[in-house]
């Protein structure tokens, strides 16, 4: 099985680095290809700051995540998607967790990792580990078989925020979900621009106005960026 990694971005010339480099050096034979998605509202110099990587950089004509990662699902060669987010560190060993996860469950995430000595960021690492859908999040990756992506529609387009938590709500519901024993190390600069407490309020309003369906996914991220300090 081939694999094709995407990573849909918005101004991320200053973090990505790492990610690629990381994906580069553990990513074998299986990986095919990386794709850089970039956001038609992108201004920053991304495509020349990785020029000297082996990357497929591709300026999307949309400017959001979900729409970002279908272009880029509709491009891509490999078999399996893997969706990765730009700021987040795989394990050396990833095409082979995914292998073993993919041989019992039709598609899944590896647990996370906050990059912070904090107490309650540790916990809420901890609790990636378990199969709840308020566990999970996009900072985790997501992969599964690309025919089983476009089965499932892809992305709703209309999640302009929360696109992941809808994808896996259908998902689970026809196919069997697994979760990586091990980890991807995210990045904590949400928090360390806004402290956790804010965050964990802004996180709850924004689950639960989409579990409720009470708002519209515009009206929640709008909320959301405003409770929140997001300079990326």
């Amino acid at each position: 099985m081939t694999v094709s990694i995407l990573i849909p971005t918005y101004n991320e010339s200053k973090s990505i680095q790492k990610t690629v480099e990381g994906i580069i050096e553990g990513k074998g034979d299986q990986v095919i290809e990386i794709l850089i998605l970039d956001s038609v509202n992108s201004t920053d110099n991304l495509k020349e700051t990785l020029a000297a990587y082996e990357v497929r950089y591709i300026k999307t004509p949309c400017n959001s995540r979900s729409s970002q990662m279908n272009y880029g699902a509709n491009l891509a060669k490999g078999d399996i998607l893997f969706f990765v987010h730009a700021d987040t560190i795989l394990p050396k060993n990833y095409v082979s967790e995914i292998t073993k996860v993919l041989q019992f469950a039709q598609l899944g995430c590896f647990r996370a990792i906050i990059e912070s000595k904090n107490v309650l960021l540790k916990i809420n690492s901890f609790f990636t580990r378990l199969n709840f859908l308020w566990c999970r999040g996009g900072d985790q990756t997501l992969f599964l078989k690309k025919a089983d992506f476009l089965e499932l529609g892809g992305f709703d387009e209309q999640y302009v925020i929360m696109e992941d938590y809808d994808f896996l709500r259908r998902a689970q519901a026809k196919f069997k979900f697994g979760i990586s024993k091990k980890s991807v190390i995210v990045s904590a600069r949400k928090y360390e621009k806004n402290g956790f407490w804010r965050i964990q309020l802004a996180n709850f309003a924004a689950m639960r106005a989409f579990l409720k369906d009470n708002a519209t996914p515009q009206q929640i991220k709008e909320n959301y960026t405003k409770a929140l300090n997001l300079d990326y």
